[in-house]
């Protein structure tokens, strides 16, 4: 695993060189906002990077529901029972495997690793516009029908999970990049996912950070070549 820092932000990079699955930690006064769970195996290197921070553990917060966001939830909860976890009140429903659809959404079919046999249910339900400490909660939907994304108001900082990546080359998602397209495979759909793009970069983050790739400063002009290629790819359908 691989520590980087910006500012409250740390990145604990899983595999980088190779398949990098991103978590991070939010500094708070009261603990570490944990966003995100990595992979089943990142439990116990989640857990020893909170102590060697000497912080404890305030609070999980989860971007979306796919298997390598919640990967290790239930051993840190089972670690730390008393710990809050937070998700979307849409992606709630993926967290315990129901890939269903609602009349009002698009009915292209919810991809990507949907995990089933989770055991922690959800203590907070999240909704467009919620704070979390310095955390702004984002709607985002696109990638799943839930995905939610978290502006730390104090830095500019974007945690948006897989509503972009940056492996392979900055993307919205559901957008192909050849060295890593496995976010675009999962993406439930690409016209959602284009909107989310557009309204997170109205925010003017400072830094992205995302579910796959290294944190991006100063990321406005990469997004708007970005958003603009996905918009020209969709016109093309």
């Amino acid at each position: 695993m691989r520590m980087t820092r910006e500012n409250h932000l740390i990145q604990l990079a899983f595999m980088p060189r190779i398949f990098p699955v991103n978590c991070y930690f939010v500094e708070e006064e009261d603990g570490l906002t944990l966003i995100d769970a990595a992979l089943p195996n990142s439990a116990d290197a989640i857990l020893q990077a909170a102590r060697n921070m000497g912080k404890p553990l305030a609070r999980i917060v989860l971007t979306h529901a796919h298997s390598d966001h919640i990967g290790a939830l239930d051993r840190l909860k089972a670690a730390l029972p008393d710990v809050p976890v937070y998700i979307s009140r849409r992606d709630a429903r993926l967290l315990a495997g129901d890939r269903s659809l609602d009349r009002d959404e698009p009915q292209t079919p919810i991809r990507g690793g949907v995990p089933t046999g989770v055991k922690t249910r959800p203590d907070v339900l999240l909704e467009d516009g919620d704070r979390i400490g310095s955390l702004l909660a984002l709607s985002a939907p696109g990638h799943t029908p839930g995905s939610m994304a978290f502006l730390d108001t104090r830095s500019g900082a974007l945690i948006a999970g897989d509503a972009l990546q940056l492996r392979g080359g900055i993307a919205v998602s559901g957008q192909v990049k050849f060295w890593f397209p496995f976010p675009a495979w999962a993406t439930w759909n690409k016209e959602a996912a284009c909107s989310s793009a557009r309204k997170l970069r109205g925010y003017h983050p400072e830094l992205l950070a995302v579910g796959h790739g290294t944190m991006l400063r100063q990321p406005g002009a990469a997004l708007d070549r970005a958003i603009a290629e996905a918009e020209s790819n969709l016109q093309k359908r």
